[in-house]
């Protein structure tokens, strides 16, 4: 496998800034389903796959959203074109044969292990939601990810009646750079990592 080009590995992480603005660009249903399709290929856990995505994109939608989010993220939220809510299902495993058909018994791995099944399908659908802001990014998306809002009325709102939780949202859209900050500071290597 082949590095990817500077330009491409700028566009998705070196350059790419958390956007609390947006401009007035709508995001098409056809990128939407060019994300899911991106991210649906990264790994997880026995290939579970437990995130569920709901793009909130229609105004009666996004007003029910906005009631559940804090006071600091409702203008961000209401200006961006989509807010994809990233969830996860309590029930991931019975599409277990469906996609880990190589292990006939991976069902049951999780289907009697609550504790197995929750920590298994938040920590999954965590990696799915970055993946899902990575492919945003590759195809030109800007995004703003957050954990500021109520789960449990977003839970009531959108998922009553599901075994789907939320996780955390995040707005995409096309962001306007002349809003952000600047740059927040990371650590280094030697403060984050240890090779042993």
């Amino acid at each position: 496998m082949k590095s990817v080009s500077k330009e491409a590995t700028d566009q998705i992480f070196t350059n790419a800034r958390t956007h609390s603005a947006w401009h007035n660009q709508p995001v098409t249903i056809d990128t939407l389903h060019r994300i899911y399709d991106l991210f649906k290929w990264a790994p997880t856990s026995a290939n579970s796959s437990p995130a569920r995505i709901v793009f909130v994109t229609s105004p009666e939608e996004k007003a029910k959203l906005l009631t559940c989010v804090d006071a600091g993220n409702v203008q961000k939220t209401r200006e961006a074109p989509v807010c994809a809510i990233i969830a996860y299902d309590l029930e991931f495993y019975e599409k277990l044969p469906q996609l880990f058909p190589h292990a006939p018994d991976a069902r049951s791995w999780f289907a009697s292990n609550q504790t197995l099944i929750e920590t298994t399908a938040f920590r999954n659908s965590s990696l799915q939601g970055a993946y899902l802001m990575l492919a945003a990014r590759s195809l030109g998306l800007d995004c703003g990810p957050m954990s500021g809002f109520n789960p449990a009325k977003v839970d009531a709102a959108f998922f009553a009646g599901t075994r789907w939780k939320s996780n955390f949202l995040c707005n995409l859209g096309y962001g306007d750079a002349s809003k952000l900050f600047p740059r927040s500071p990371r650590l280094s290597f030697e403060e984050a990592c240890k090779i042993v």
